[in-house]
């Protein structure tokens, strides 16, 4: 596979005007994903009838969440002219695979193989060389992933701007916002997930970036019901960073110690533990090192810890081809899996430092809020 940078797009306007110009612009890589999934969908015996069965279910619990959010989605589909379904199966694509009954079993076997996983980090000023907050993530997917993803720059008349790293035609994953507030995820799983309706979660996140304080930011997390766990870090620029372990219906909070926070792809709350079972663990057993590694890495420097040196610690390959830093893997159902990406978000300087399939590529690219985007060695 080519290793080719994200490409950076703008948009700005009314939802429907941002939406529009999103798809336009992201054109190919949306239907190269669409494609992506609906093979996969397919492989369970899910069709687009039955994914739009699902995707009517699903509309009216997202527009009482955020209308703006479903009229910026239709933008997408005009704007690349798709269908509305597919844009909504591209932010919803781990819900409607769990909740899709019949094929509930194929799916879930399916994702066991392949788990939505990351290992995340954060270094509060007091722990970082320079004082500044470092908030950085491995994102482990899908390795077809580094040809459909894209960085979009939101430029907003009703809130903060936003710049979000995303699969392209989804509104949100991982960035930041001009308010200074930033976000990463992780897979975790738990027994009771998928029985009670939620907010996708591309949707949750887009929300959180679209907060004016972090006290917002936080709010949409814990108030917000989701179908599956997720674990969401937020930091903000001023030097707070708070680690949520998401059940569907309950929140969890976990805090830096001594100004290191990481995390990766299993429940580690003791409240959490006690109440819900971590079904994702057996799918993902290198979690537990991996959290591991990248701590023992980073711990020595506390007071003295530099970008360069969390970058260092997210290209771990201990236990490979199981590491912290992942090359692209077949697994059992033929689909690579990989780090698509490791990225280095400075809330302060309102930068994103991209680098795609990090385990055979050391080139990335620097994203601004503000300014054009600029290759980096």
């Amino acid at each position: 596979m080519s290793v080719l940078q994200f490409p950076l797009i703008e948009i700005h306007g009314s939802p429907r005007e941002r939406g529009r110009m999103h798809g336009m612009q992201a054109a190919d890589r949306i239907r190269l994903g669409i494609g992506h999934y609906l093979t996969q969908f397919s492989a369970y015996g899910l069709g687009p009838a039955a994914i739009g069965r699902h995707v009517d279910a699903y509309l009216p619990r997202i527009q009482a969440f955020d209308a703006n959010l479903v009229e910026e989605m239709r933008g997408i589909a005009e704007g690349a002219a798709v269908d509305f379904e597919a844009i909504v199966l591209l932010n919803a694509r781990t819900e409607l695979l769990y909740e899709a009954r019949e094929v509930r079993d194929a799916a879930l076997a399916s994702e066991s193989a392949a788990p939505d996983g990351c290992t995340g980090v954060v270094v509060l000023p007091s722990a970082a060389r320079d004082g500044r907050l470092i908030h950085a993530l491995n994102w482990d997917w899908k390795a077809e992933c580094a040809e459909t993803s894209i960085v979009m720059r939101v430029r907003r008349d009703d809130g903060p701007d936003v710049m979000t790293f995303t699969e392209a035609g989804a509104l949100a994953r991982a960035g930041l916002n001009a308010a200074g507030i930033a976000i990463t995820a992780n897979y975790i799983e738990s027994d009771r997930d998928f029985q009670t309706p939620g907010i996708p979660l591309a949707l949750v996140r887009r929300k959180v970036l679209e907060a004016q304080t972090y006290a917002e930011a936080i709010g949409v997390v814990v108030s917000t019901d989701k179908l599956t766990s997720n674990n969401l870090i937020l930091s903000h620029r001023d030097g707070v960073a708070i680690d949520f372990e998401c059940a569907p219906r309950e929140t969890f909070a976990l805090y830096p110690d001594n100004g290191l926070l990481v995390h990766a792809n299993h429940w580690t709350n003791k409240s959490a533990l006690a109440k819900y079972r971590d079904v994702g663990i057996r799918n993902t057993p290198d979690s537990l090192y991996r959290d591991l590694r990248v701590r023992s890495l980073l711990e020595p420097s506390i007071g003295a810890i530099t970008q360069d040196d969390v970058i260092a610690a997210l290209r771990d390959d201990f236990g490979a081809p199981y590491a912290v830093c992942r090359a692209p893997l077949a697994n059992r159902r033929g689909n690579l899996t990989a780090t698509v990406a490791t990225l280095m978000i400075d809330s302060t300087a309102g930068t994103m430092e991209i680098t795609p399939l990090p385990a055979t590529n050391r080139k990335s690219t620097t994203y601004s809020l503000t300014q054009p985007a600029s290759l980096a060695a």
